[in-house]
């Protein structure tokens, strides 16, 4: 049994991403020192050998292009060790065909967490769920090292990756243009200005540019271009 002093609290966000080094399916890591500079989505997956973690891995790995255009580094974990990662990632590659994906070879890191000093770092053990897999977990770290989203599903229902990468740009506009996206935004529909306050503060902000709206006094909006997003 646990005790209180053997407990550690989930990390939130705001807080710095957890430290730690560990083995990899890419060598070791220093996390997330390693990575400083870029976004990194950590994520974890129950097991090896398992059929929603295949699907999920095949996306992440023929969407890894995608991620790393947007200065995003991609780190996945299990409690699984190394050798039984390298024989997953392999028969991957050479067995599994799945909605038109095939020979998709991982390149980004998997960490071997036999241990689960990681997974109970970042608390992907949800005791209620199961005390000896991780569920699934993400975790969005900043440049900085920051945590700035977490998303955890149960162990039954694979992630949606384009929300993911949705979500990363969110973010990434947000801190670029000083705005934030409404619900159900995409990279070119209107975003929100400021991220607080009232219209009047709104337009302060904004008197030298057009296009702004005031839907009322504490719901403005202004186009921003796909491209101004994307560039």
């Amino acid at each position: 049994m646990e005790t209180m002093e053997n407990i550690i609290p989930m990390p939130r966000i705001g807080d710095k991403a957890p430290e730690f080094k560990a083995v990899t399916t890419q060598g070791d890591i220093n996390f997330p020192a390693d990575y400083k500079g870029k976004w990194i989505i950590l994520f974890s997956h129950p097991a090896d050998f398992t059929p929603v973690c295949t699907s999920e891995f095949m996306t992440f790995a023929k969407m890894e292009s995608e991620f790393t255009a947007l200065n995003c580094q991609l780190v996945g974990l299990s409690v699984d060790g190394l050798y039984s990662h390298i024989a997953w990632l392999r028969t991957i590659k050479d067995k599994i065909e799945y909605k038109g994906m095939k020979n998709i070879e991982v390149k980004f890191p998997l960490i071997e967490d036999i241990t689960m000093q990681v997974a109970k770092k970042y608390g992907m053990i949800q005791p209620g769920e199961s005390s000896t897999k991780a569920v699934r977990a993400v975790f969005f770290i900043d440049p900085n090292g920051v945590i700035r989203a977490m998303i955890y599903y149960p162990l039954s229902t694979g992630r949606n990756f384009d929300e993911l990468k949705r979500a990363l740009i969110a973010m990434q506009t947000a801190d670029k243009f000083a705005v934030a996206t409404p619900a159900d935004w995409r990279p070119g529909d209107d975003v929100i200005v400021p991220t607080a306050g009232s219209c009047g503060v709104a337009k302060d902000r904004m008197e030298h540019q057009d296009g702004m709206t005031c839907h009322d006094w504490f719901f403005c909006t202004k186009p921003l271009p796909k491209e101004q997003v994307m560039e």
